[in-house]
């Protein structure tokens, strides 16, 4: 079975090393203002995902809820349980690490990939349409929480009522009103949603080389030597096998279907980059260190659709009894 590298993750490689030969563009003096481009390119990808939200389908995935339950306490509190008993274990030098691999453990599911692998897998599609779904709506108010258990410890600049007060304007704002105008242009994105994907994708991109510019700018990597990324990408592993493994003891402890199960470990492992990204301008905005707070979550990212991808392709071999 034959694997390609997925062509995401090669442009955000190639973008890295872009920000790291010319990241004067992210210079506060730079005639292009990059930090608008992407608030305002927040805005619309919020929009059209909210969009492409049905109500009806929201509402009808509500009847599944031991499945909901179990994906969305992954989400949102395994992950994060796995992450803070190292909290007393890690030096004043290595916080802004830990701290990325919390930001990483707090983040929502993503949306696309994991409807796409549940698809291939013969898992129940309607529930990870809803979970992907309604995991993003979840994580705008609960991410800045975990986040701010300890940015409001270390930074005195982390101010929880500005940060929600932007989440809701770049965010909730644009996704409510996508939600409004969905009976009317609902359509119109599900037809479009390669170009959309590919605006969502961009977006994210420049942010990605924003952050990695100005990190690059400010030496930060300076700090981060190979054996460190080693020691990274084995955590970011290890994370994801434990979260997996948790998950489908408990489906199956539960009793759920062959159909939930796949849904629910695929799902329940997912974290979104989109949100990631998203989230990481307005929660991290004073922090110099932007580009490290990233590097688990790029990984991670890479992980979860490399893993996840040869375990649906091998599923979609077998009937499900």
């Amino acid at each position: 079975m034959k694997f390609k590298l997925d062509k995401f993750v090669l442009a955000i490689i190639t973008v890295v090393i872009i920000a790291y030969f010319f990241p004067d563009l992210a210079k506060e003096d730079s005639t292009i203002n990059l930090g608008r481009i992407g608030s305002i390119g927040i805005s619309f990808i919020f929009f059209f995902y909210g969009l492409k939200l049905s109500p009806k389908e929201i509402a009808s995935g509500l009847k599944n809820w031991r499945l909901h339950v179990l994906i969305q306490a992954s989400t949102f509190l395994l992950f994060p349980l796995l992450v803070l008993p190292f909290k007393p274990l890690i030096s004043t030098e290595n916080e802004t690490l830990w701290l990325a691999f919390l930001f990483l453990a707090a983040l929502p599911s993503t949306v696309s990939s994991s409807v796409v692998m549940v698809s291939i897998a013969k898992g129940n599609i309607p529930a990870a349409i809803f979970n992907a779904s309604i995991s993003g709506l979840i994580g705008i108010v609960v991410t800045p929480l975990w986040i701010g258990l300890f940015q409001n410890q270390s930074n005195s600049d982390y101010d929880l009522g500005k940060i929600y007060l932007k989440l809701l304007t770049e965010i909730l704002l644009p996704v409510f009103i996508g939600l409004i105008l969905h009976r009317f242009l609902g359509k119109f994105a599900k037809k479009n949603s390669k170009y959309l994907t590919l605006f969502d994708k961009s977006v994210i991109l420049l942010i990605i080389y924003k952050s990695f510019s100005e990190s690059f700018l400010g030496k930060i990597f300076e700090s981060v030597n190979f054996m460190d990324l080693i020691l990274i990408f084995c955590l970011v592993i290890t994370i994801f096998i434990i979260v997996y493994l948790t998950i489908g003891k408990i489906s199956k402890w539960l009793g759920f279907s062959k159909e939930d199960q796949i849904t629910a470990k695929f799902c329940g492992t997912k974290k979104s980059l989109v949100h990631g990204t998203v989230f990481s301008d307005i929660l991290f905005q004073h922090t110099s260190a932007i580009g490290i707070i990233f590097l688990p979550l790029m990984l991670f990212h890479a992980i979860q659709i490399f893993i996840i991808s040869i375990i649906a392709n091998k599923l979609s071999q077998h009937s499900i009894e």
